[in-house]
């Protein structure tokens, strides 16, 4: 494969996929993933496995499985289970100048690596964040949580981690990373931190896809209210000053 030039910023960066309980790193986004240039880390980082009770099988104890490429680009390793450790220990492993959460099944679009260079060649000190898109397994009325993510994350400047949340290394510990205590929201949470930072929070103006299949098992209706309950919740606990620990 030919190095395209366009993407040579994203030299600079660390990707951290975490991957959780019984889950795995998406074989679409593993592949997609070999077009970084060299330089450009991918951090794959999957849940270590709490004991296992007797007559309970190892995945639904709760190990990941990570399946990543050999090469130097490419590291696994295992941390406690939970989103916030995963993705603070994947963005401690990696040495890049900038990072990019994503989730392990998460889909890339043409436009997203190169909307993700230009966002990293102009070196803003700030979040930037993909239009969201869901993949076809769910419903069809998931065009409508299209349109209320666009609104949420371009009206409300509250992006979510669906959404490939892209920063510097140096804003992401200046925020105090994500913080370990938080077991839901987290992605929410950091999104808090960089805006009372006054740091800028960017739409990238690209698409990123993700699954609606837990949409299609859990039925729609019943799962976007759910969603909707959980970001009001959020909102009013995470828009809050944080106290000191």
């Amino acid at each position: 494969m030919q190095p395209d030039t366009a993407l040579a910023p994203l030299a600079r960066l660390t990707v951290v996929v975490p991957v959780g309980p019984g889950d795995s790193l998406s074989p679409r986004l593993r592949e997609q993933l070999r077009r970084l240039p060299t330089g450009a880390q991918v951090v794959v980082v999957g849940c270590e496995a709490p004991p296992v009770r007797q007559g309970q099988s190892p995945v639904a104890a709760g190990m990941s499985a990570v399946d990543a490429p050999a090469g130097s680009r490419w590291q696994v390793l295992h941390s406690p289970a939970g989103r916030s450790l995963q993705q603070n220990a994947g963005a401690a492993a990696g040495g890049g100048e900038w990072l990019w959460f994503l989730h392990a099944d998460a889909a890339l679009a043409p436009e997203t690596l190169p909307a993700l260079a230009r966002f990293v060649a102009e070196g803003r000190s700030g979040l930037g964040y993909f239009d969201l898109r869901f993949l076809g397994d769910g419903p069809a009325l998931m065009r409508l949580n299209s349109a209320g993510v666009w609104m949420r994350s371009r009206g409300l400047r509250l992006p979510f981690g669906d959404q490939g949340l892209v920063l510097p290394r140096s804003l992401f510990t200046a925020v105090g990373g994500f913080d370990p205590a938080t077991t839901r929201g987290e992605d929410h949470q950091l999104v808090w931190r960089v805006r009372r930072a006054g740091a800028p929070v960017v739409a990238l103006g690209a698409p990123l896809y993700t699954s609606a299949r837990r949409y299609a098992a859990r039925g729609w209706a019943a799962t976007t209210m759910r969603h909707v309950g959980e970001t009001l919740r959020q909102a009013w606990r995470f828009s809050r000053p944080e106290q000191p620990r």
